[in-house]
């Protein structure tokens, strides 16, 4: 009884390593499509987190914070509908399943 619990046990474990193993691929590949999106049309105005329209507003995470900005919901939610100086990007341009992922790669990258 004592040995198929431990091979219930180490079953379960192969299983549950497995699943995260999978569920982090699937996070990378979001990272960086999210990058590549970022990339194609952020990263002009927004160098490496900066912001060169208003150096006061740089991606950084403090910075969003004091903005209000604290989650991948506001960041769409500026896209849809930003301030003075910035491009919008409508739900053609970028769509809500991409801007998700432009978003939290912003989060995710600049500190």
């Amino acid at each position: 009884m004592k040995h198929s619990i431990a091979v219930v046990a180490a079953v379960v474990a192969v299983g549950l390593s497995f699943g995260v193993a999978s569920a982090k691929g699937k996070g990378d590949k979001d990272l960086k499509r999210g990058e590549e999106l970022f990339k194609q049309h952020c990263a002009v105005c927004h160098p490496e987190g900066g912001n060169i329209v208003n150096p006061q507003k740089p991606l950084g995470k403090e910075s969003l914070k004091a903005n209000k900005i604290t989650s991948w919901k506001d960041i769409v939610k500026t896209m849809r509908n930003p301030g003075p100086g910035m491009s919008t990007f409508d739900a053609k341009a970028i769509p809500d399943k991409d801007a998700k992922l432009v978003a939290e790669y912003i989060l995710k990258t600049f500190k």
